[in-house]
């Protein structure tokens, strides 16, 4: 399934009441291992049965109370929620040139980054009990997301979604055939990753007959789904969230 849409939705009001209310369920750190070494990761209980497992990879800055924030949006809809750690415990940047070195560590060692995603992943239906997930992730997080995809390291995993991330294709890297579903949001005015990278990755995804559906909108830079910056685009942040739980509803939550 394929999607290109810029459309603006009438659940405004409804949104913006969710970010300012307090959560239903309020979720809780985790220690967990990877290689030996503790991380520090975040679970955040759906309230009742559990229509599934959701687990968010964070920005460059380490896990941080914006995916926490996150965390407890999806168990407020009924998701189990697990933020992993690509850092390690009491490791949080800063400082951007910190943010910088810690990024470049896992760029230039992609095998270390899918161990610590993998074990985070472990870690997230070890603490929910529910074994199918989809994967999503912010910026660097993003790019985590597809380097995941791409290894085929992660079993009983529904999809994969990807917001304002690195979507670039690393040399001597590919998609596996059978790839789950992918969904990709971009901002159309995003210069750090521009338009032309994400259709770029849909030729691929073509290409190898691999399920996808592209966001684009407009007047929107990278990381327009940060709340409280400059780069913040509600009426943006407000349709990939949309997107995201139809997403859910048909490749995750009917399978639960």
């Amino acid at each position: 399934m394929t999607t290109l849409t810029g459309r603006s939705i009438a659940t405004a009001a409804a949104f913006a009441a969710i970010l300012a209310a307090a959560p239903a369920v309020a979720g809780e750190t985790v220690d967990y291992t990877a290689a030996g070494s503790p991380y520090e990761g975040y679970y955040a209980p759906a309230s009742g049965q559990a229509k599934g497992l959701v687990v968010i990879v964070h920005d460059w800055d380490g896990l941080t109370d914006y995916e926490k924030k996150r965390a407890d949006m999806l168990a407020d809809l009924g998701y189990d929620a697990f933020a992993l750690d690509l850092y390690g415990k009491g490791n949080r940047p800063q400082t951007v040139a910190a943010n910088q070195a810690e990024t470049k560590k896992l760029y230039n060692d992609r095998a270390a980054m899918l161990t610590r995603m993998v074990a985070g992943l472990d870690e997230a239906r070890k603490q929910s009990g529910e074994e199918t997930a989809v994967v999503m992730g912010y910026c660097f997080g993003g790019a985590g997301v597809l380097e995941l995809a791409r290894s085929g390291k992660a079993q009983d995993v529904a999809g994969y979604a990807t917001f304002h991330g690195d979507l670039a294709t690393p040399e001597g890297e590919s998609y596996p055939d059978k790839t789950p579903p992918i969904l990709i949001a971009q901002g159309g005015a995003d210069t750090a990753v521009p338009p032309s990278e994400a259709f770029s990755l849909v030729k691929t995804l073509e290409d190898k007959r691999i399920t996808y559906e592209l966001e684009v909108y407009s007047d929107t830079p990278h990381a327009f789904t940060v709340f409280g910056t400059d780069r913040y685009r509600k009426v943006a942040d407000e349709e990939s969230w949309k997107a995201f739980q139809d997403f859910l509803g048909r490749y995750l939550a009917a399978k639960s």
